[in-house]
């Protein structure tokens, strides 16, 4: 779908592709540089993740986050379907393949530099684009289900923001990303374990707790710092 198709304001949620909603934001953006935005298992609904596109779109990008869910994002206060029940519906490997057609249709609006940031469960579509070079560089944010032979196979731009206290991507398995990110000197990689941290706290914060936010807000800053030396 063209631009002119549809009305854009400065935060939007249009179809950019047949039967995928996505939320844009334009705030101040460029349309040669696009920052696509893979959230949480919990979807784009939440105030704090349009937050985040808004920040994104002020730094300058096109900012994307697309609706991988289709409306149907993970709650943990349905317990007629746990956790392992959902991501039945909403595997990884469907994500990273709905991301494809985004990046063409991206191109095609004359976009020419894309870069993607994964949060949680969009940490492994983020990967899964590197892995391809179908962005010109990613940032994973408390990543879920990234393993060690995914970090090998990346050889562009990446950065890796960990938490200290997290069981879905401990300390550990973030520190051997760095060694094999250093181990690759080609490959322009930085990696940073968050103290006191746990998983999620980029864009599950308490907005009243100055701590949480400081420690978001210094993960904000990194992820767009690293984008903008690597989008041109």
């Amino acid at each position: 779908m063209s631009r002119n198709s549809v009305t854009l304001t400065p935060t939007s949620v249009v179809p950019l592709i047949q039967s995928l909603l996505f939320f844009l934001s334009l705030m101040f953006s460029s349309l040669e540089r696009c920052f696509i935005l893979a959230v949480t298992c919990h979807g784009y609904c939440s105030s704090l993740d349009r937050k985040l596109a808004d920040k994104v779109a002020e730094a300058g990008f096109y900012a994307v986050v697309p609706d991988f869910f289709h409306g149907d994002p993970y709650n943990p206060e349905n317990q007629d379907r746990p956790f392992p029940i959902w991501m039945k519906d909403h595997e990884l490997e469907k994500g990273f393949e709905e991301s494809k057609p985004i990046v063409e249709a991206l191109k095609n609006k004359g976009i020419t530099s894309i870069g993607a940031a994964g949060f949680c469960w969009g940490a492994k579509v983020a990967v899964e684009l590197a892995k391809e070079k179908l962005v010109d560089a990613t940032v994973l944010l408390h990543p879920a289900r990234v393993t060690v032979d995914d970090i090998k196979e990346v050889n562009l731009p990446i950065a890796v923001l960990g938490a200290e206290i997290d069981q879905v991507s401990p300390p550990e398995l973030v520190r051997q990303f760095e060694d094999i990110l250093a181990s690759k000197p080609q490959v322009k990689s930085f990696v940073k374990i968050f103290p006191r941290c746990k998983h999620g706290w980029t864009v599950r914060y308490n907005e009243n707790d100055p701590s949480e936010v400081e420690a978001a807000m210094e993960a904000h800053k990194d992820m767009l710092a690293w984008l903008i030396d690597y989008l041109k």
